[in-house]
Formats: C-alpha cells, structure tokens, sequence
C-alpha cells in the first residue's frame, strides 16, 4: 500500500445549492444564499426607522429623558448616545457601528447609519445595515416656560435704597452685567423705589442675595407665603421674597457720624464726604484728609442717614487757593490721610453773585490738587442751611464757631450737554419692565460723569466703545482743544462691544 505525501494531499470545499433559489453556495447551516436569507429574514422589523427628539431654543438643550434636559453639540458622542437610547428593541440585536449621515443643519432632521448582527436559522450570523430618521421638534424645558412666560416665579429679591435718587442701581446694574448674577432671573421690574428681580427657585434668589452683600453694602430680611397645600402627602408650596436694604448714603454725599462710630474710625472728624460705596463705605474729612473705610457691619451697628445729596449742590467761583504743606496738619505722623487729595485754603464765591459786592468766603478744602483761581466748583452752603439731624444738632452746638459757611466737593467740568457730546464709550443696560412714570435721564447722566472722573470707581465697570458716536465724529469736525480739562475715559480702558451686524 502506497501513501501520497502530506503536500499533496488537497481538500475540496464542499458546494452545495441553495434550498431557495438553486444557486451554488458554499455550506453554511441555513443552507440559503446571502440574497434568500435578507429576503427572508429581517432583524431590523423590530426597530423603528424613524423617531422624534425635542430640542429647547431657550436654553439649547435636548430632552433625555422626562424632566431631564443635557446640553449636546451636533453630530457629537453624547448626541449620539442619546439617539440611541431613543431606539426601541435595539437591546434584540448585536450593535457592531453607528455613525452620522450628514443632513443640512437647519432641515431639523437628524440621520444615523447603524450595522446590527443577529443569529438567524441554523446558528447563521445575518449582518444588516439600515439608517434612522430622527425629527428635531422644538419644546420648551420647564425652567424655559416659565422663563417666558414672565408672570411665573417662586422667588423675588427686592431692592430698594432710601435716597432720591437712583446712581447705587446704575452701578449695581453694571456689576451684574459684568459677573452675569441676572442669568436666572424670569423678569426684572424697575419701581419707584428700587428694582425687583424674579426667580423660579429660591436657590437663584439665595445665590443672588449673596452677591448683592459681595458688592455693596446692604441688609435683608426673608419672608414666604404660603400658595398650597396638600393633605395627603403633606407638601407646601410657598413663594420667597428678600427684602434687601442698601444703606442709603451715595458718592458726595454729606454725613455726620455718630460720635461712637467716629471714635472707632480712628477718631475722623464727625463731618465727612462720602468718595465712593462699594462692597464699603469710604470717607473722607475735608478738613484734614483723614480717611476711613466703613463696613456693612459697622454701618447697621451704628446707622446714620446723610445730611446733604448732589442734589442740594450750589456752583461757586474759586477766587483764590493757597496749598498748605502736609507737615502742618496737626497730627500728620499719627494719622491716616490721603495721599490723593491735597489740602488747601480757597476763598470762593457764588458764580451767580461774581462780580456783586458779596464777600468772598473762605473754607479749608481737599480739592487742592484740582482747584486754581476761576475755576468752577461745587458744594454744600452750610451758612443757609438748615439740617435736621439729631447728630448734627450736637455737634453744632458743641462747635458752633468752627463750621465752615462752605464744604466744597467737586469741581465743575462744564456745560452737562458739552460733557454728552464728547463722549465716545457707552454701558449696556438690563432689560427691565418699567413701572415708574418718571425719567431717569439726569441720574444716568450723573453717573456717567462720575464714572468719567473717578477712575476708582470705573474698575468695576464694563466700558463699550460706542462705534457710532466715533463714526459721526469723523464726519464731521469735532475740536476737543477748547475742552482739554474734562475728564474722558481714554480708548485703552474701552471694550469692543460684539455686534452681529459687523462685517
């Protein structure tokens, strides 16, 4: 018997035909050709070919699940994922491949190409690929709804501030638009008193109150109402509101402190000039440039209300000013004084009554670094004035001889209209609902010119280029040479204001 080598021996794979069509296949357990098995079987019925997503145009989310909204970007993973999750009876199958088909981005239509296994008849692995259809539906989330809806809200923070005007809102305004603690808010009223800001959750309201006592001082109190209740699962739902008091002393203002508070103030002089409020007081004796600097604390420890507002101001002429050297303030080594304010004896006079037979007044002011013969200032008359303050009282009659007639705050740059033509920055504002019949053009003014000189003071705020105002100047001759002594914010300290609109 002969044996043929390993090399030569030769297996044949064994053809069959198949069951359905006759055509010759290789052997496979289902005894059908490729064609006859898709026909035959379909592993993808089960699975819808076509599905809805909810899209939220408010906030740019999907809808994942009820009450459950995520953010997803375009033909991203977690877009993917959730496409997926929408499928039914995608579990029966083997996944092997999903991917994206693109679609036009604004067709509101969503493609996914996926490729599922399955065993079929006989132990037969049968691989089908098939493409789903999603349709993008635009819905509102919840938060969203009530968003727009503007009369719903759970809980409100109201502000108020008990002056006569309204500079602390301009500024507390533009801190919120810069660290964007109003992004929650359902709607923003504005009222004669103060501003009103709405919450669908007290949590945002909470968070919103705490950074209103970052900022500015102030003080609040809570309250809640209750709106239902219901007896079988003992629930309630109440509405929350936060009364929140800012301490009614503004820039420039006129106070005079308590005699307790100005003793631990380093024993600063009772009448005081308040420079600037931020997250605290700051101020100033103009009559020997010592500073202090109040807390929220000690404010509502020892409250005051101030004597005088810009409202009260009076215009003077300064006649003459002498600089007094920093050494012969009585007690300079000791104290804490300014170094940006310059002490100075200024004979002035009532710009109404200049060149009349009225006697020149003299006072001791700070403003010696600004003030030079015929320049323009204003300030408080305290020689016609009658104030009626319990702390005041006290310290008159106890220094009745050592009151000045004249307490100057700040110098006179010019016409208010003049100021408003130069100037080439802008703020953007909240949207608030106003209730109030009154206009706040001088307030806003008036603040802008505070922002123009008190570079302190800007740091806090956002300042826009205004493009149209520059474009306006450059068409026609505008000559800043007979008004160099304004002050104006210079382009370097400017933000570029983004607008769709630029080419």
């Amino acid at each position: 018997m002969e044996y043929l080598p390993a090399d030569e021996i030769t297996q044949t794979q064994v053809k069959i035909l198949c069951c359905v069509c006759g055509v010759l296949i290789d052997t496979n357990p289902s005894n059908m050709c490729a064609a006859c098995l898709k026909s035959n079987f379909d592993i993808t019925k089960d699975i819808p070919k076509s599905s809805n997503l909810y899209f939220c145009r408010g906030c740019e989310r999907y809808q994942h699940s009820q009450g459950n909204w995520i953010y997803c970007e375009l033909e991203s993973r977690e877009l993917l994922t959730l496409c997926l999750k929408k499928l039914k009876n995608l579990s029966k199958v083997h996944l092997t491949d999903a991917s994206f088909v693109w679609t036009e981005p604004h067709s509101k239509r969503l493609k996914v190409k996926l490729t599922v296994q399955q065993e079929v008849d006989g132990g037969t692995i049968l691989q089908q690929v098939f493409i789903v259809e999603y349709v993008v539906n635009n819905q509102f989330c919840d938060a969203c709804h009530r968003r727009e809806a503007k009369d719903f809200w759970r809980a409100s923070v109201q502000v108020r501030q008990k002056v006569g005007h309204k500079k602390t809102f301009f500024y507390l305004e533009q801190l919120i638009l810069k660290h964007k603690a109003h992004t929650n808010a359902v709607s923003v009223k504005a009222t004669t008193e103060g501003v009103d800001f709405f919450f669908d959750k007290k949590d945002d309201a909470r968070k919103f109150v705490d950074f209103l006592q970052n900022v500015v001082p102030c003080r609040y109190i809570p309250s809640q109402q209750l709106i239902s209740h219901d007896t079988h699962n003992n629930t309630y739902t109440y509405k929350h509101s936060f009364s929140v008091e800012i301490v009614p002393i503004c820039k420039d203002d006129l106070v005079c402190l308590p005699p307790a508070l100005a003793a631990s103030l380093g024993n600063i002089g009772p009448l005081c000039l308040c420079l600037r409020v931020t997250n605290n007081i700051y101020l100033l004796d103009p009559f020997t440039l010592r500073h202090a600097e109040l807390s929220n604390q000690n404010y509502w420890r020892y409250p005051f209300k101030a004597l005088a507002s810009t409202k009260q101001l009076t215009e003077y002429t300064v006649i003459s000013i002498d600089i007094i050297n920093r050494n012969q303030i009585p007690g300079h080594q000791k104290a804490h004084l300014s170094s940006k304010h310059m002490l100075a004896d200024a004979y002035v006079q009532r710009s109404c009554n200049l060149g009349s037979n009225e006697d020149e007044i003299h006072t001791r002011t700070h403003l010696g670094h600004l003030l030079s013969p015929l320049d323009r200032v204003l300030g408080y008359d305290m020689g016609n004035a009658n104030w009626n303050d319990t702390y005041f009282e006290k310290f008159e009659d106890a220094n009745r001889d050592n009151i000045p007639d004249v307490i100057l705050v700040k110098k006179f740059f010019g016409d208010r209209a003049i100021r408003k033509r130069l100037r080439r920055w802008k703020l953007k504002r909240i949207e608030v609902i106003d209730e109030t019949a009154s206009s706040e053009g001088g307030d806003i003014a008036e603040f802008m010119d505070d922002l123009e000189e008190d570079p302190m003071l800007r740091e806090n705020v956002n300042v826009y280029i205004d493009k149209k105002k520059i474009a306006s100047e450059m068409a026609v001759d505008v000559d800043d040479l007979e008004h160099e002594g304004i002050p104006q914010i210079t382009l370097q300290e400017m933000l570029e204001d983004l607008d769709i609109d630029d080419e």
